[in-house]
């Protein structure tokens, strides 16, 4: 019995195998419209950034401004674990292409608001369809490529973030200053346009038949506002209201009901929104800590380096991407590579070690830097967070993919993207906390009650025009806030430095350049919480289950 089901093991891998390498150009071709989605919702963010003064001198509203960015990230990470789930339900396609019109149709009315209650409302709904769109194309990257052969085409998702984050303000401001802040907005139409009509015409996935269970709607309630009371209480706490606030502390005490509420419905839902069966595999629950603790420490790095570069080192803010250059560089590589050698050897476990060690690292390096610190010096210490990021970016979903059956795909998806989405919520929150504090005390120290009026955020044009003095002092209490919260995120990464030692080194589905040579010694496929699930029950990955593309000419 078992050398038989080694052998079907051995049979589907082989299958697999074979279809990846048959369809190399139609690959590339779904995986070129999967970026150009990917693209659109990073992207957007990135560009609305620049263009946010512009559309405030217009459309006035500066009080409400924060909702712009706040509506946007709500409404992505509400619908993300829903998009997932829908997927899986009624077929990934279909839902694909739904968040992709849904996105597009935000974008339109975003570019048409005439008030800034109109630009809030509009952009929740393109929020809507980013968190499909994010979901979509690691769900059916999923479906088509197998977690062996995936390797190969991380370099071109690390390439995509890479792209966003360097050119998102490049582009912005071009756009604002030349066609007007609504381009920042209809320039998603032409991309769009491209990644429907593309995935339409070259992606063929086998049909499903439609569900018959039924929508756990109670549990996606519940879902949408846990998540919308805890993006809020990480959006306002130390900001808008203080910490113990009673409004803080009221949307605490409702995010925890809810999410009580919600592990309660989804443990007897016939179809849950996120099955708990998926997080008794100890691979995809690591997985998921690992992921959030990486969102936590990249976007705080990506709010705090620019700060720094531009009020200490005296850097221009027009290029703020490029700052980050060294960083996302170093992350693109190391993706790259360890994707490569993944493909080969089908070897995972010392990436997310060697990712958490390197992310300690260069984080308890960011936090040496002060007012002495080079470009260079600041750039290698960049460099060896970022090669630590392109370690464990992309083999997190890999990981947490591998450790699901096929009908789980897209609820394993969206999980893994959600937990990275809060934990980046977060990171911004309690380190851009802490950095505030540090520079408030430091500025109170140094400059007195003067220098303390002088510590709102100034560009190095602004700040050559104060006196010598307040100009030291904030360089100095910047210098204090960015040493104090990346040496908060080094002590947060050691957890998961710690967690991915117990990361149990599970064979990947779909045989790499051996064929499926070493399957039948899989014998720690039965993980306790069955982390070869997908190898062994989920058959449906075999023959019928498989993605399928048109042979392109």
């Amino acid at each position: 019995m078992g050398a038989a089901k080694r052998q079907n093991k051995a049979t589907q891998q082989g299958d697999e195998s074979k279809r990846a390498a048959a369809q190399p150009r139609s690959v590339r071709v779904v995986l070129l419209a999967l970026m150009i989605a990917m693209l659109l919702a990073m992207l957007d963010n990135m560009i609305i950034g620049t263009a946010m003064p512009t559309i405030v001198g217009e459309l006035g509203g500066l009080e409400h401004l924060s909702w712009v960015v706040t509506s946007y990230t709500l409404a992505t990470a509400a619908s993300t674990p829903i998009w997932g789930k829908l997927g899986d339900l009624y077929g990934r396609k279909g839902i694909f292409l739904t968040a992709i019109v849904v996105f597009l149709l935000g974008s339109v009315l975003s570019g048409m608001a005439q008030d800034m209650g109109q630009l809030i409302g509009f952009r929740a709904i393109q929020g809507l369809g980013a968190g499909g769109l994010m979901v979509g194309v690691m769900a059916i990257i999923g479906d088509l490529i197998p977690p062996r052969e995936r390797g190969k085409y991380q370099g071109m998702m690390a390439g995509v973030m890479a792209l966003a984050m360097i050119g998102g303000p490049l582009v912005g401001g071009t756009i604002t200053d030349h066609l007007g802040w609504r381009w920042s907005f209809y320039i998603n139409l032409p991309l769009g346009a491209v990644a429907l009509a593309m995935v339409t015409a070259v992606l063929h996935l086998p049909k499903k038949e439609r569900s018959q269970a039924r929508i756990d709607y109670l549990g996606a309630g519940l879902l949408t506002v846990g998540i919308t009371a805890i993006v809020l209480v990480t959006t306002w706490g130390g900001t808008e209201y203080a910490w113990s606030s009673a409004i803080i502390m009221e949307l605490i005490a409702v995010g925890v009901a809810s999410l009580v509420g919600f592990l309660f419905v989804e443990s007897r839902a016939a179809e849950p929104i996120m099955p708990l069966h998926i997080f008794r595999n100890r691979n995809f629950t690591l997985m998921s800590v690992i992921g959030f603790l990486t969102g936590f420490v990249m976007f705080g790095a990506v709010l705090f380096l620019p700060l720094f570069q531009q009020s200490v080192q005296g850097a221009s803010a027009t290029n703020s991407g490029l700052l980050l250059l060294p960083m996302l560089l170093s992350m693109m590589v190391v993706s790259l590579i360890s994707g490569r050698m993944t493909t080969n050897n089908g070897k995972y476990k010392i990436f997310p070690i060697l990712g958490g060690g390197l992310m300690v690292a260069g984080l308890l390096l960011l936090a040496q830097m002060d007012t002495g610190t080079s470009r260079l010096t600041s750039g290698i210490y960049m460099a060896v967070l970022g090669a630590g990021m392109g370690f464990l970016m992309q083999i997190t979903m890999l990981v947490a993919q591998n450790s699901v059956e096929m009908k789980d795909m897209g609820v394993a998806s969206s999980s893994t993207t959600l937990f990275r989405t809060l934990g980046s919520s977060f990171g911004v929150s309690i380190m851009g906390a802490l950095f505030t504090s540090q520079v408030q005390d430091a500025m109170a120290e140094r400059g007195g009650s003067a220098a303390t009026q002088q510590s709102a955020q100034l560009d190095a044009a602004s700040l050559a025009k104060l006196p010598d003095q307040v100009r030291e002092a904030y360089q100095f209490a910047v210098a204090s806030g960015t040493q104090a919260a990346f040496l908060l995120g080094g002590i947060i990464a050691v957890i998961g430095f710690v967690a991915a030692f117990f990361v149990k080194e599970v064979p990947l589905r779909g045989a790499g350049p051996q064929g499926a040579a070493g399957v039948g010694d899989a014998g720690d496929v039965g993980d306790a919480g069955d982390a070869g699930a997908g190898s062994d029950r989920g058959t449906d990955a075999a023959g019928s289950g498989r993605a399928k593309v048109r042979e392109t000419t």
